[in-house]
């Protein structure tokens, strides 16, 4: 009886169990298998825009640069787009007074000028670039020298492309008054290349060679005749060199003191060609090159009209500019350049000793 007692408590386990199971008692928990998912964004192919060294997408750049001859007149200023310029070359003209070369390309403002004529150091300065030069008549000499070169040529009142988009602007006395409606021209001559690459950069300013290598300049006072002595003033709050002329800001249509990133100075012989300046740019000289705040000194050389200026270090290294724009400033032997250092911080108050 026993025996069969226990088969029986055995089987009413078993039937207990089976009838639990089927009543829906909880079974064990499956694990989880964890799940990830990620977007990734390709980033964008980036390129170097050729003449400031500032990163730009691919593709961005393909139209040529515009070359204007600038007048730098006292009643030429304020000029219009000269703020918006990727380089600026100053020169002296006749009279000890200067004009620019100045090169848009990256940022393209709707009228810049007032432009002027020509004149022999042109060619030299323009033609590395390619692309367009736009300026106002000249001597038949000098005009034939820039168009024999491999850059077009759009000259006010010389042919018929481009004279329409020359214009004369209300408020400026003559002959400082003539602008070039530059997005326009630039849109009639995209078949042309975009300029090559001028001078070397660094990634950003703090690696440019100046940067790492210079003295600390608060400002640089130039003098390229008895009427133009520009300056140029560390603004360490913008990260700019701003500059002046006669001593006095000199600023834009906004009123807004002109600015670059960089500012070479370099050292060039000039000759006389019937009474007319030429600066004398085959050939190499002294240099300085200033980017943020410091200054170190170079050489600088070219070999060629369609060579681009080199510049190199004291040690013979390509000095490499900090991105962003940058002025040339092409000082006369007979002229001046000076730099002022920053004045030293002051000494740290004396501490008193207490009294025993």
């Amino acid at each position: 009886m026993g025996r069969v007692r226990r088969r029986g408590l055995l089987a009413g386990a078993l039937g207990a169990v089976a009838l639990l199971t089927a009543c829906g008692a909880p079974s064990p928990m499956p694990t989880p298998t964890p799940t990830y998912s990620s977007t990734y964004l390709t980033p964008e192919p980036m390129a170097l825009a050729p003449l400031t060294g500032e990163p730009v997408a691919v593709g961005a750049l393909t139209a040529p640069s515009l070359a204007a001859k600038v007048d730098n007149h006292e009643d030429a200023r304020p000029q219009f787009g000269l703020e918006h310029t990727d380089l600026v070359f100053e020169e002296l003209v006749e009279g000890g007074l200067t004009r620019y070369v100045a090169v848009w390309h990256s940022d393209v403002p709707s009228d810049i000028g007032p432009v002027r004529s020509i004149r022999p150091m042109d060619p030299d300065i323009i033609s590395p670039l390619g692309g367009i030069v736009a300026y106002s008549g000249g001597q038949q000499r000098f005009v034939a020298m820039m168009r024999d070169t491999n850059v077009y040529n759009a000259i006010h009142g010389i042919g018929a492309d481009g004279n329409d988009l020359m214009y004369r602007v209300d408020g400026r006395p003559g002959p400082h008054d003539v602008l070039v409606k530059a997005p326009d021209l630039i849109a009639r001559h995209l078949d042309l290349a975009a300029p090559a690459q001028q001078f070397s950069f660094a990634p950003d300013a703090a690696s440019s060679s100046a940067a790492r290598e210079g003295t600390p300049t608060e400002s640089i006072a130039l003098v390229f005749g008895a009427p133009s002595k520009p300056g140029w003033w560390w603004d360490g709050a913008r990260a700019v060199w701003t500059r002046s002329q006669g001593g006095v800001p000199d600023v834009d249509n906004s009123g807004v003191p002109f600015s670059a990133v960089n500012v070479i100075v370099l050292r060039v012989p000039v000759s006389l060609s019937q009474g007319i300046p030429k600066t004398e740019l085959i050939g190499s000289g002294e240099a300085w090159i200033n980017t943020g705040g410091m200054t170190l000194h170079a050489t600088w050389s070219k070999g060629s009209r369609g060579e681009a200026i080199r510049l190199v270090d004291d040690t013979g290294t390509v000095v490499r500019l900090a991105p962003g724009n940058s002025w040339i400033e092409l000082v006369p032997l007979a002229g001046s350049v000076a730099f002022t250092a920053p004045p030293p911080p002051p000494a740290p108050a004396p501490t008193e000793t207490p009294a025993p």
